[in-house]
């Protein structure tokens, strides 16, 4: 980002939250459809899940709760709203359609709650929150994609249901540069705190 675009933002939006006292990983839309250079969603983020993969190495080893989301429709969409129809490509996660699978090397252990949704926050119309709280959560770590879409609207809702966003930069990605590096930005600015891989894993390994 720019240095005037820094210094307009300087005095307004330049808070920091820190990490909470109980945190908890959500790996949003890790799927197919995203790494498959045959779907219409296909945005080449290999090194976003690489990276979300070594933090939910790490988060494992802590012994914080990890959660997973996907996205699935009834066949038809009936479920999908306006979203579905503002956005053809959403027919990838009607049920059944291997483009809704996980993506390689993502494996949710038994133990590991997975939420189903039919809109872009991880929060809206699931037991996101409801989970959370009951688990004592302070502080949700963000991973996945996309980040202009999924990530930003799980991470508003995160701020907007009394959580700490800790949105993770390397593990998230966009299919393209410019909107994912603008998110990421607004977000540190306005409702979460955006850090890189190493932060979440050196303070993953402190607790």
């Amino acid at each position: 980002m720019s240095q005037e675009l820094n210094e307009n933002y300087r005095g307004a939006f330049d808070g920091s939250l820190g990490f909470g006292k109980k945190p908890a990983l959500v790996l949003v839309d890790f799927v197919r459809a995203y790494f498959d250079e045959n779907s219409p969603l296909y945005a080449g983020v290999d090194e976003a899940l690489t990276s979300g993969l070594r933090i939910l190495e790490a988060a494992r080893a802590a012994g914080i709760p990890v959660l997973y989301t996907n996205v699935v429709y009834q066949k038809g969409g009936a479920d999908g709203g306006i979203f579905f129809r503002k956005v053809p490509a959403l027919q990838s996660f009607e049920a059944g359609n291997p483009l809704g699978e996980w993506a390689e090397g993502l494996e949710p252990r038994d133990d590991e709650l997975v939420l189903s949704k039919q809109y872009a926050s991880a929060f809206f119309g699931t037991s996101l929150a409801a989970t959370l709280t009951a688990n004592g959560v302070d502080t949700l770590i963000i991973t996945g994609v996309s980040t202009s879409g999924c990530i930003r609207a799980t991470c508003v809702d995160a701020c907007q249901h009394g959580f700490i966003p800790i949105v993770v930069a390397d593990a998230c990605g966009d299919r393209h540069e410019a909107p994912h590096e603008a998110n990421l930005f607004d977000m540190n600015a306005k409702y979460g705190d955006v850090v890189d891989e190493n932060t979440v894993v050196n303070y993953l390994k402190s607790l």
